[in-house]
């Protein structure tokens, strides 16, 4: 024996280089899954390699500022240096083409909205409510008017991992904005006082009876034991996959997800296509009249949009009952952060600026849009796609991909495979560790902070005191035609409905306003 590992201390480092070349070769030639190095034996390998790198190599040295999706590279510096406190502006002009489609421009007012002395953004300059009140309307118990318009939409503990979540939460509780827990269920990183919308879908985790339907009781006892829970979201389908199912890979469900969620370990947890607990329109208007009888809560829906029918029969429900969801949240089909077959997120449902116009114009044709909050989700995480959507209608933005970025996500694309290199989309102990709660808590409360600003700004540069104020008439869109520029109320074809607004300090001074007093 030690003269085997005399000669083996005496092989120089090159000849141990050969064997193991030579042991990689034989390998390479033997196997039959891979052509490429099966041909070329370790050459092929720097194929694959590169292969699976190419996206970051592209995304950091080769794509241009405006041209990678689903964010490009600007959109991504605007919300990094916002939530470190960077400088966020940018010299030079534009590097965008004016003319190209489908741009859009903000129309200034000749004079500016000025903040006189002593309003309330003279003491709190970020401080922007929503206009409305969910559930006032109908008599609710406990009716809620967010104190942020900028919210965090549905993204679940699971999808999440558990320090992405807590620092989310901390950053809203800090931001006042609410946390919408996604369908994985209220987890004890949702519950470090922000308030907290719950929101459930076909699995009803959390809130889930033995043979897999919703446990009304369970739901009465979670809402009656967390009163940071403001609001309830019942999710009929989401923009990244909706008409299909979610499914959690069971390498990413630990013991504390698996008991939140009332599932196994180690299988994969799968949520069925459509709900157990209603089949048609009726069950369901009659289900959130239940839940919010029982929670005392406003209770809303979020869906993508498709077909239109039967939107046109919930409003009309909605006029006859009065009865209805206090909310709706449109989430557009360019949604993203749950994984989806390309086919589903490429080509299923319509993209939040057609998607939108059409359901808002159902409800204003029926005279329903002051009793409902619109909530709008879709790539809306900078301000003056902020402002767009508020001026064909919405009353809150639901952000969830920029959300993720202002703690760290870097679009890797790899929320699906538990391998998120920053922590944020993974239960891989090893990669959450580089999570710095405290930090990141910091940074989401920075990207909301100046998202906020920078929408007060452009509100007040087209001569408003809040952004609810903003018509259809406000925003021009370059189209392809000889017209070449229209207003979104020729694009669209509709004005939006006048939102009942006093003034900011009304708001303020709301006994139903959400969060902390800032």
């Amino acid at each position: 024996m030690q003269e085997v590992i005399t000669f083996l201390s005496g092989v120089s480092w090159w000849m141990w280089l050969i064997f193991i070349a030579i042991v990689v070769i034989v390998r390479d030639v033997l196997q039959r899954s891979h052509t490429i190095s099966h041909n070329f034996p370790i050459v092929g390998h720097f194929r694959y390699w590169l292969e699976k790198i190419g996206p970051e190599i592209r995304q950091y040295f080769i794509a241009n500022n405006r041209e990678e999706l689903p964010f490009n590279r600007r959109e991504r510096t605007w919300i990094y240096a916002s939530s470190k406190e960077e400088n966020n502006y940018q010299g030079f002009g534009s590097d965008q083409d004016f003319y190209t489609p489908n741009y859009h421009f903000l129309k200034p007012d000749l004079f500016p909205y000025k903040v006189a002395s002593g309003h309330i953004n003279t003491k709190h300059k970020d401080f922007l409510a929503c206009a409305k009140v969910m559930g006032e309307a109908n008599g609710r118990r406990r009716p809620y008017r967010p104190q942020s318009v900028i919210n965090i939409s549905a993204m679940s503990f699971g999808s999440l991992s558990a320090k992405a979540v807590e620092s989310l939460n901390k950053g809203a509780l800090k931001a006042n904005c609410y946390h919408n827990t996604g369908e994985g269920g209220l987890s004890p990183h949702h519950s470090h006082g922000a308030d907290v919308v719950f929101h459930f879908g076909t699995g009803y985790f959390g809130v889930r009876s033995k043979d897999g339907n919703l446990d009304l009781n369970k739901l009465e006892k979670l809402v009656e034991n967390n009163q940071f829970v403001r609001a309830i979201e019942v999710k009929l389908s989401q923009g990244a996959k909706p008409g299909k199912g979610g499914v959690l890979p069971g390498k990413k469900i630990t013991a504390e997800i698996a008991a939140i969620r009332g599932v196994e370990m180690g299988k994969d947890v799968l949520s069925p296509a459509s709900h157990k607990c209603f089949n048609n329109l009726d069950e369901l208007l009659a289900l959130i009249e239940t839940i919010a009888d029982r929670t005392g809560l406003p209770v809303g829906i979020k869906s993508a949009v498709g077909k239109t029918e039967l939107w046109e029969e919930m409003a009309d429900k909605m006029v006859k009952s009065g009865t209805g969801p206090y909310f709706i949240a449109i989430d557009g089909g360019e949604g993203g952060t749950g994984a989806a077959p390309p086919s589903f997120a490429d080509h299923v449902s319509l993209p939040f600026y057609n998607a939108f116009p059409l359901i808002y114009k159902i409800f204003k044709k029926r005279n329903l849009t002051e009793r409902i909050v619109f909530v709008a989700s879709g790539k809306l995480g900078l301000p003056s796609n902020g402002a767009r959507a508020f001026a064909m209608g919405a009353d809150i933005i639901n952000v969830a991909r920029e959300a993720m970025m202002s703690i760290g996500c870097i679009q890797a694309q790899v929320c699906h495979t538990n391998t998120c290199p920053t922590g944020v989309a993974t239960q891989n102990k090893w990669l959450q560790a580089g999570i710095d709660v405290p930090l990141k808590t910091d940074r989401f409360y920075h990207y909301a902070k100046y998202y906020r600003k920078e929408l007060l700004e452009l509100t007040h540069s087209s001569g408003y005191e809040h952004p609810c104020q903003f018509k259809m008439t406000d925003i021009e869109t370059t189209t392809d035609d000889h017209n070449q520029i229209k207003s979104m109320k020729d694009t669209y074809g509709y004005e939006k409905d006048v939102v009942e607004f006093k003034n900011m300090q009304e708001l303020y001074d709301c006994p139903h306003l959400g969060g902390a007093k800032v």
